[in-house]
């Protein structure tokens, strides 16, 4: 492809990107982070299994990022209780684990990492989905 095209689709996707976080609730935006970290470690597993090292250390440290500026940085450990207790363990544990798979290429570390990441991603997801159901539920009974 022509190097303006891809600079042009690059400064598109930035925007777009830019956007949607602009627009998004505060629950989308943990849910963009989980995807996020979940799609670099995929890219990671690719890179590693077609041998491009570089590659996959570069998608490591974006996911290890998301986790320590996104998702461990917006923990509320003063009011979040035992659950904010619980999920600062769990992503310090992530990190761990992704540091072991970049130094010795580990897949089961990643894949371990993923699958912790898509049930918490799952959790969140349907947490938010049951709060709208209760605030229609809410709203109904509301009205005369």
């Amino acid at each position: 492809m022509n190097p303006m095209f891809n600079q042009a689709l690059r400064a598109y996707a930035k925007v777009e990107v830019e956007t949607m976080i602009e627009q998004a609730s505060p629950h989308k935006l943990v849910l963009m982070l989980f995807e996020g970290a979940i799609k670099n470690i995929n890219q990671a597993m690719l890179h590693l299994q077609n041998g491009a090292i570089a590659e996959k250390g570069m998608a490591i440290s974006r996911t290890i990022r998301i986790i320590e500026d996104g998702l461990l940085a917006s923990l509320d450990l003063e009011h979040g209780g035992g659950l904010a207790a619980q999920l600062q363990e769990l992503y310090d544990y992530m990190l761990r684990r992704l540091l072991t798979a970049s130094l010795r290429n580990d897949v089961s570390a990643l894949q371990e990492v993923a699958k912790l990441l898509g049930d918490l991603r799952d959790a969140w997801n349907a947490m938010n989905q049951d709060t709208a159901a209760a605030q229609r539920v809410a709203a109904e009974a509301t009205v005369p």
